[in-house]
């Protein structure tokens, strides 16, 4: 297996896939596509089928969504543990994901991940506020139900969906509760992404329209022209 990925320090996807093939310790190959550069689009369309990442290759197979890569992971490595073995908690833990997958827009929108900068101060909070509430809701009655660290105690696929949350919360020091900081630290924790973190905070490269500073210029300038 081969799982195509862009820029570690900014995408937040490629993320969650990654986690999920290093933890649960399923051997696979990497390719890694850049966000940004001469062309970048045109090489990434080459590589996925629809134009975004990730993308996983398994033969014959290519699948270029994140949750359809995990459900296909499970599938294929049943052993594994990537959801909860029991029918409920796997039940909840799924639910969880599936609100990750389509939801906290402002979120996402007003603080891209960003592993190796520190932004404090500089998202609106009215903005997000909605978006952190609901998140500390479900992680706090995830934690309390399995006494942690993780959502279900041990780490699996719901806690690889939400850790691109955890990186917004530490990057901008969005105000949470020490429940969630606490779970934001033990993301920090895992192996796994310390492994993708200390490889992302060495990248070079720039993407424009996930930097912050960068995005408020351009806004600002906008609204003067």
């Amino acid at each position: 297996m081969k799982l195509i990925f862009a820029n570690r320090n900014y995408s937040s996807w490629s993320l969650r896939a990654w986690l999920v093939l290093r933890h649960f310790n399923i051997p696979f190959d990497e390719e890694l596509v850049l966000l940004n550069g001469e062309g970048w689009q045109k090489n990434l369309r080459r590589k996925s089928p629809s134009g975004k990442v990730p993308v996983l290759v398994d033969g014959d197979v290519v699948l270029p969504e994140t949750t359809a890569i995990i459900e296909y992971l499970n599938d294929k490595y049943p052993a594994k543990g990537i959801w909860p073995s029991n029918r409920v908690e796997r039940a909840y833990a799924r639910s969880a994901a599936a609100e990750m997958h389509g939801g906290f827009n402002a979120l996402r929108s007003a603080a891209p991940m960003n592993l190796r900068a520190s932004h404090p101060g500089k998202v609106d909070f009215d903005e997000v506020a909605d978006d952190l509430k609901r998140i500390e809701r479900i992680w706090g009655d995830l934690l309390s139900r399995s006494g942690g660290p993780y959502l279900f105690g041990s780490f699996n696929a719901a806690d690889a969906m939400f850790a691109p949350v955890a990186t917004r919360i530490r990057t901008y020091e969005l105000p949470v509760s020490d429940l969630a900081q606490e779970y934001v630290e033990a993301i920090y924790a895992l192996p796994a992404f310390q492994e993708w973190f200390a490889e992302a905070v060495k990248e070079p490269w720039v993407v424009e329209f996930d930097e912050i500073d960068i995005i408020r210029a351009r806004r600002d300038a906008a609204g003067n022209a």
